[in-house]
């Protein structure tokens, strides 16, 4: 059985995601079933060749670390704050009664109250990737049920995190089993709670003193190789460094430093660089996965697999249910935050992972974890899109409608109300104008568009004018507004205006098309140096563009008329400004 290494790894096992991801795609599935499957086909568990599966392994923890980074970087308090009320017990009530079933199945097939115990926790975190993608492809991802499953989610992430700090501490006396004490758990985990307490302090204080004022020397030079390298070294660095130093994990490292880099006014322009790097080593990390599932296993020990599906796909949504409605939310929220939660995620695996390394679960829970992700993410697209027709379907069931219902009526609107209150008060919502680049032509469109009642918000790759902007009190968003996220971070679905001032004809297409392409009713003006140059952007979507060559010429001809006029020949001409 030969061992392919770095080189056959990348190729056949990419190779291979792509096929698997884009047949799941077409089939309705997320990629990610593709990508385990494909994993499945590179590992010692299917016939033909065999991939080395500890660098494998070394390469998914660049994945791990990579996603980390990025759930750090994009980790927003606010969205947490404006629905804690339900997200916190929630979460933790979801998260409690998941672990109590695996354990209690786990005790029922014979295994370990530690093997439960990961078991639940595993089945309890849903995959991040695959919440905002369903979210999003069924349009409720910026609704109030929308915001309520994402703060559901951040608050799992958080104790996944707590979770993974901790493990380390607690793996020897649960494996032990007997000799446990409170006093040496009690003191393990004051241990690893101080340890945490320092990492957090040198990474999120020291770190958020020194890494901005990195970043802004980096970006000066206006280097993109160096700035993507930047952000690669501040997150390999802290993931590292936790582990090794701090006894923690690379995900807590790497989520810490994503939280650094986040508070940076180049947070925006960071998140949309590592994205290709991310997703590429994304996939490494699911074909990682893929390669350590054994179906043989389906075969000897499927009534666990069923119960442990039955967590996910039942538990879990009736849990979810009674929480939300009972807390006086709509059944559509209920059932969104519960089908969408329904599923198994990244999480899960690093869960996993961490707990193989500590001896606290065997091969089986693995394999229990990776089918339970197979199967829920295959079916959450479908479990989502299908909430309109349950809805439906329990309004024809009266007494559990008007059951569902008992706190709605009393707490609904105050709810909404708040909830259109606190996206009412955002300062950002107000904001209706997009200016990219902030030369003296952006500088006189915000006049013009602050004249007009419209507050503008700048796009701009100088790191010292959006530093300016801010500390003005102005809406300023480093990054190429080329870029979905940018736009999407500048308020670009609020924008009824943008106004492209950057002369380079090619990149102001391309920002125009962006912009279209994101919110098609957007009023677009531009630009351009040559007349050559209004078709392209034209096609591009730029409804007024400003000629640069039929301007100059204009001017040039009314300052000429002007001297001309009135000087006699032979007086010292007149210096005039263009």
């Amino acid at each position: 059985m030969h061992e392919y290494h770095l080189l056959e790894i990348l190729s056949i096992g990419f190779a291979f995601a792509l096929i698997f991801g884009y047949f799941a795609k077409r089939i309705g599935l997320s990629p990610i079933v593709g990508y385990l499957a494909a994993g499945f086909l590179i590992g010692p568990q299917s016939p033909g060749f065999v991939a080395d599966p500890d660098l494998a392994h070394n390469l998914s923890e660049a994945g791990v670390i990579l996603l980390m980074f990025g759930v750090g970087l994009h980790f927003n308090t606010d969205d947490l704050m404006k629905v804690k009320g339900v997200a916190v017990p929630g979460a933790v009530v979801q998260s409690v009664s998941a672990a109590a079933c695996g354990i209690a199945a786990a005790y029922f097939f014979g295994y370990t109250f530690g093997e439960g115990l990961l078991l639940g926790l595993g089945l309890a975190v849903a995959s991040t990737v695959v919440l905002l993608r369903v979210l999003s492809d069924n349009h409720v991802l910026n609704t109030l049920h929308g915001t309520v499953a994402v703060g559901w989610l951040v608050v799992e992430d958080i104790f996944t995190v707590l979770v993974l700090v901790l493990l380390p501490a607690v793996a020897g006396p649960i494996t032990s089993g007997a000799g446990i004490s409170f006093g040496p758990l009690l003191w393990a985990l004051a241990m690893a709670a101080g340890k945490l307490a320092v990492l957090w302090v040198l990474v999120l204080v020291v770190g958020g003193k020194v890494v901005p004022g990195i970043l802004k020397k980096i970006v000066q030079t206006r280097s993109q190789e160096l700035f993507v390298l930047t952000i690669l070294v501040i997150a390999f660095i802290t993931a590292v460094g936790a582990a090794y130093i701090f006894d923690a994990s690379f995900a807590l490292g790497a989520f810490l430093g994503g939280m650094v880099v986040g508070k940076s006014n180049v947070s925006h322009q960071a998140g949309v660089e590592l994205i290709p790097l991310r997703d590429a080593f994304a996939v490494l990390f699911f074909l990682s996965v893929g390669m350590l599932f054994d179906p043989q296993f389906i075969m000897e020990e499927p009534w666990i697999i069923l119960a442990s599906l039955a967590i996910v796909l039942l538990v879990k949504p009736f849990t979810t249910v009674l929480v939300v409605s009972g807390l006086g939310y709509s059944v559509t929220t209920a059932l969104t935050v519960a089908s969408g939660l329904a599923q198994v995620g990244e999480f899960s695996f690093i869960l996993a992972q961490t707990g193989l390394s500590l001896n606290l679960i065997n091969q089986n829970i693995y394999s229990i974890l990776v089918a339970c992700a197979l199967v829920s993410i295959a079916l959450n697209p479908f479990l989502v899109a299908a909430v309109p027709g349950t809805e439906k379907w329990l309004k024809t069931k009266p007494r559990l409608w008007d059951l569902l219902n008992m706190q709605v009526e009393k707490h609904s609107q105050e709810l909404f109300k708040s909830y259109e209150n606190q996206c009412a008060g955002d300062s950002e919502a107000s904001y209706e104008g997009i200016i990219v680049g902030f030369g003296p032509s952006g500088r006189n469109a915000a006049e013009v568009l602050e004249k007009q009642g419209i507050i503008p918000v700048v796009v701009d790759m100088n790191i010292d004018t959006v530093a300016d902007l801010n500390r003005q009190g102005k809406r300023a968003v480093f990054g190429h507004a080329g870029r979905q996220d940018i736009l999407e971070a500048a308020g670009i679905h609020r924008a009824s205006y943008m106004v492209i001032t950057i002369p380079e004809t090619s990149e102001a297409a391309e920002i125009a098309l962006t912009a279209k392409t994101v919110r098609p009713e957007i009023r677009i003006f531009a630009r351009a140096r040559f007349f050559s140059d209004q078709a392209l952007l034209e096609k591009a979507g730029a409804d007024y563009i400003v000629l640069e060559e039929e301007a100059l010429a204009e001017e040039l001809a009314e300052t000429m008329e002007e001297v001309l006029s009135g000087e006699k020949p032979g007086r010292e001409p007149a210096v005039q400004t263009l």
